[in-house]
């Protein structure tokens, strides 16, 4: 298959959680599709001003905070969701109560209501800064693409069903989860690129290695997991290939005959 697009998801696909960095085949694959015009794109967890490690690469477009702000090379807005403000308000009342760490991707830059071991590990993990502290009542009265929450599966199921009742889930690490609008993931990001440039969706693929990827890798006609995806992610994608840093991305599309 020729594809027209393909969507690369960031830490774990295509920058290594241990060296933080983009394996040289992987730039080299990614700038020879886009001298053979095929479309690529950024489909990320991360905020789009937290996408600081493309390094020199260039990108059709990108897929931020999960699918709920998703913006072309030009920077124009292609789809952006937000949560809504009850659920932002019941989430306030919860935290008073039963207080967890939580980091808020707005319209204003990424706030936490307070630092712990767990934050400070998974900013490690990214290599991205911890974000400012600020009280969640004044972070509420902002635009909200996306909550990051520190909790395990239980309370993350207790949010759902009581707190966040208009919103969606995925994990790409046990110690947290990002909570979206419902219906907002990257599949939507995927359906907005493809609708925007006219792409057949039966001419895409897309490679991811988290829980938040499981989305997008269904919705392409060729979603593939890394060597490193959880047994979820590589029971959702049509080939696993390898680890990022032993090549994975280009062994992919080797072998599918892309390049």
């Amino acid at each position: 298959m020729r594809p027209q697009a393909i969507f690369f998801d960031i830490d774990g696909t295509l920058v290594s959680f241990k060296t933080h960095s983009i394996p040289v085949s992987a730039k080299t694959a990614i700038n020879r599709l886009k001298d053979m015009g095929i479309k690529v794109f950024i489909a990320t967890g991360r905020a789009f001003h937290d996408i600081v490690n493309l390094e020199d690469l260039e990108f059709d477009g990108i897929i931020a905070s999960n699918g709920a702000y998703c913006v072309d090379s030009m920077d124009n807005i292609i789809a952006q969701f937000y949560l809504s403000k009850e659920s932002l308000r019941r989430l306030a009342l919860y935290l008073e109560e039963k207080p967890f760490s939580c980091d808020f991707m707005t319209n204003k830059g990424n706030f936490i209501n307070y630092v712990d071991d767990m934050t400070l590990s998974i900013s490690q993990l990214v290599n991205i800064p911890i974000p400012q502290v600020k009280p969640v009542s004044e972070i509420i009265e902002l635009d909200v693409f996306q909550l990051g929450a520190f909790v395990d599966l239980e309370r993350e199921t207790e949010l759902l069903t009581h707190v966040l009742t208009d919103c969606n889930s995925s994990r790409w690490h046990p110690s947290f989860a990002d909570f979206n609008a419902k219906n907002c993931n990257k599949a939507a990001g995927v359906d907005a690129f493809c609708e925007y440039f006219g792409i057949d969706k039966k001419l895409t693929m897309a490679f991811g290695d988290g829980g938040n990827d499981i989305s997008m890798l269904k919705q392409v006609a060729v979603g593939i997991a890394m060597g490193n995806s959880t047994e979820e992610v590589k029971s959702a994608a049509d080939y696993v290939t390898d680890l990022v840093e032993e090549d994975g991305i280009v062994n992919a599309l080797k072998h599918f005959n892309v390049i």
